[in-house]
This record gives structure tokens, sequence and C-alpha cells, in this order.
């Protein structure tokens, strides 16, 4: 809906409404290309834009929307705000609110409510988005939003009802009556789904809502205000910067453990006498598996789904993702494959919901899948590691134009580092050297050195470890660009 089809009080709320993004989850469903420091949001799709990008530019497309706030953790802002870089071109004011840790969706509502109502006053609009989720019809999703926008302004807790193709299982349900919630109910089973498919009273639950912030403020006072007093603690102890354009609120640590973590769902909507919801079609899909995942690509004549490069022979019904090596089948059927450059997934369609207990088994005893990808993002840049063995790691690092390591030191490893494109500044111990492509400098145990790029383009080199301990915790910092002393 285009925003001169508005009625003139739905402008005056659209221009106060801002698009909040939680964005985070621990990678456990899409493993092995989500991980915990690379979840699913950061999953990039066919077209090349990742989850989180789409969510962006579907808030960015609403009428009258000038700014949009993120929740998402320390650990993910950097490339949260990489993300954002890409796609923002219509220049949006970015906040973000950093959690140390992850406290589930009601404290996150929590802390942005109060962060709205200081920015932006009492009646401003608050419209709560997912990162990982897909909606292919914008046009409803915009009908749908202004619906949401009326029934906020009149003081109610608005949730999205998907209306359901099938009986689904994998989703939370609402009875409703038009816009009244009857109740919340939980993830069925097949034969309750079927039920509630059959009724036509129920609706998927989306996880997405709009309210004022005043209003989810005096929901939280009644509901969970050990939940609210504990987020007020930990903003009011934040560390805050901001300019014209942007504005970042780091939640101080010792006070947001202290909040519970509790689902909005479960804290307020579930208990809640303003509960109201906006049943819509709009091509919703929250991409929780990887058969969902497949289905966004198109099958051949045999059934199989293939992103990337695989060849198949004499294989039916398959789903094929492998970003570098070629992968090939022969004779199969119904099997889901996954390659990552550390891992590779090969499951039976029909039981891809259980790689969440491959990742439980993996949380014993191999750590470091579960959390990082072979590429890794700073804010400088990235490193990837292309081999390591007893005494010695190979990495390629990647710095942005006017990037810059920490001045840093290492107790147990020494460095070698070669120029492959780009230009490097280098301070070795007492030295400051310029060095160009094929040209390299070694850095001892114990010597206090940094890295930056001052030119225009990225800077490539690589990096030869060695040493009796290469793990990424030897690292003394000195100084740092970006507060991580």
């Amino acid at each position: 809906m285009r925003s001169d089809c508005l009625t003139g009080n739905a402008i005056l709320a659209a221009m106060k409404m801002i698009p909040t993004i939680l964005s985070g989850g621990r990678g456990a469903r899409l493993w092995p290309v989500s991980r915990e420091l690379h979840p699913k949001p950061f999953i990039k799709l066919a077209d090349g834009q990742s989850l989180l990008q789409k969510a962006f530019l579907r808030a960015a497309a609403l009428p009258h929307v000038s700014e949009v706030l993120t929740v998402t953790n320390r650990d993910l802002f950097f490339e949260t705000s990489d993300e954002f870089a890409a796609v923002n071109a219509a220049g949006l004011a970015l906040g973000f609110i950093l959690e140390p840790s992850g406290r589930n969706t009601a404290p996150a509502i929590a802390a942005a409510a109060l962060t709205l109502a200081e920015r932006h006053g009492n009646d401003a609009l608050m419209l709560v988005l997912t990162a990982d989720h897909l909606i292919a019809d914008a046009a409803a999703f915009t009908t749908a939003v202004t619906a949401a926008q009326e029934l906020a302004n009149s003081g109610r807790l608005v949730t999205f009802g998907i209306q359901p193709g099938h009986a689904e299982t994998g989703y939370g349900y609402i009875e409703a009556d038009g816009h009244e919630v009857r109740r919340f109910v939980e993830k069925p089973d097949q034969s309750t789904a079927e039920t509630y498919l059959k009724s036509g009273r129920f609706l998927w639950n989306s996880g997405m809502f709009c309210a004022r912030v005043d209003t989810l403020i005096e929901e939280f006072e009644v509901h969970a205000p050990t939940i609210l007093s504990a987020v007020r603690d930990a903003l009011a102890a934040a560390t805050n910067t901001h300019n014209e354009q942007r504005y970042q609120i780091d939640l101080e640590p010792t006070s947001f453990a202290k909040v519970e973590d509790r689902s909005f769902d479960y804290a307020l909507m579930e208990k809640t006498q303003r509960a109201a919801v906006v049943p819509c079609s709009i091509g919703w899909s929250d991409i929780g598996s990887w058969s969902a995942i497949s289905e966004l690509t198109q099958p051949d004549v045999d059934g199989n789904r293939v992103d990337g490069d695989a060849l198949l022979h004499d294989s039916q019904d398959c789903y094929v993702r492998s970003d570098k090596r070629l992968v090939s089948t022969v004779g199969v059927r119904d099997l889901v494959i996954v390659d990552t450059d550390d891992a590779l997934l090969v499951a039976h369609r029909d039981r891809v919901q259980e790689v969440k207990q491959v990742v439980d088994k993996l949380r014993a005893n191999h750590g470091d899948l579960l959390r990082l990808h072979r590429t890794v993002y700073r804010p400088w840049g990235s490193y990837t590691t292309l081999e390591e063995g007893e005494r010695f790691k190979i990495k390629r690092i990647v710095v942005k134009p006017g990037g810059s390591l920490s001045l840093q030191m290492h107790h147990h490893r020494s460095e070698h580092w070669v120029v492959v494109s780009g230009r490097a500044s280098i301070i070795n111990g007492h030295e400051e050297i310029s060095l160009g492509p094929n040209q390299s400098t070694y850095i001892p145990a114990g010597c206090r050195h940094r890295l930056a790029n001052p030119g225009k383009l990225p800077l490539v080199l690589i990096e030869v470890q060695s040493g009796e301990y290469l793990g990424e915790d030897d690292i003394v910092r000195f100084q740092d660009d970006y507060g991580r002393e």
C-alpha cells in the first residue's frame, strides 16, 4: 500500500514508527552454515542477500521510515553493521542495542521500548521484526503493518498471525476471532495441527509485533516488572555513542546478566488483556530447516535442487549446497547435502530437524565447529584459516580500506606476514614500516605490533604463525580502535 492511501491518523502514526529488528540465534537448525558467531540471519540466499539484509530492506521500504533499530549480540555488531552498510542506499539512521549475552526476546523488546520512548516520546510505535524470516509479498506486508498501526495506536499489543497453508507442527498457533486473540498455543502434534487447520480459527504465530512504546512499558510493569527493572539498570549503566545518523548502546554486562531469560510471548502476550492480532497472508516463512532453505531453489526434472557446484547422476529429490568444492552424487535420493570448508552434513530430507541433535553432540567435543567458520569476521576485515597443524597455522588476512588491527602482542607465537595485494602499514616493535606486494616481515613472540591498511583497496596478506600455542586467546591488546582493550 502506498503512503497516499493511508488515512491522516495512519500517516501520523507511520511517521513515528521505528522498525526494530531482533537478530541473533545459536545456529543449531541450519548447521554447518549457521554458527554461533555467524547465525542464521547472515546466511546468504541465491540472490546474494542475507536474511538480515532482506529484513532491513523490508523495514526500510515501509512508508515514512527514517530509522531502523537493531538489537543484537555484541559479538555480531561489526558484521551486522557491514551487512546494513551494503544495502542502506537510502541512508536511514541506524540504532544498535548490543547485548553482552542472549537473554531471549522479552528483555530485547523491553530495552528497545525504553530506548525509543526516550528518543521519540511515549507515542512512538515500535514494529518488532525478526532478522531470519522471509516475507515474499511486500505489498501484503505493508497492508498488514498499516492495520497493525491502527490497532497499536488504540493501545493494543498487536501480533501478526499467518494464515496457515498446511498442518504445521513446527510453529506456535494463535486462536483468533477477527482481531481478537482467544489464546496462544504451543507447537502441536500432527493430529492437533490438522484439527487447527480444519477449524479455520487458528493462525501461525509469526513472532512479529507492533505497539506504542508506552503500552509496552505499561504492560511490562504489570506482567514482567523484574525484567523491566533489570533492563533499566543495564541501560542506565550502558556505554552510549551517537552521531546524527547512528547511535549505539552497549548494555552493561553485570547488570544485564541479572535479567531473566524469557520470551516476549510468555512474558507479555500470553498474559496481557490488550493483545490483538492481524491475520495476514504475506508469503511468510521462518526458514527453520534445510528443507525450508531448499524450497527457495527451483528443482530440476528429477526434483533435485542445487545451490553451488554439484554434479548429480541418477539422483532424485536431493538438495545440495556447496560454496566452493564440487559435490557429486550417484544413485541416491531424498538427501540433504551441505558442504562447507570445515564440515559436511548429509541427512535424509525427512530428518533434517534432527540436525539439532548433531549440534548437541558437537557441543561436547568440537566446540569450535559450533562457534566459528574458517572465515571469521572482525571489525577491521576478516581472516580465513587455510591450514593448521602441530605448532603452525596459516591464515589469509583481509583488512578493509582504513582498517587497523589492535596494537597487540602474543606470548606464545611468532608471525610471518607476506603481503599479497594492497599496501600495509606496520608497527613492528620500535619500527614503522610500509610493505607492498611480495614484501614481508617477521614478528617474534613478545613483540608489540600492529597492522593497518592506509589505502583505498583491500589489503590481503598471508600470515604464518608458529609456536607452542596458537589459540586466539593468546593476545594482549594495548590500543584498539574498536573498544576491545
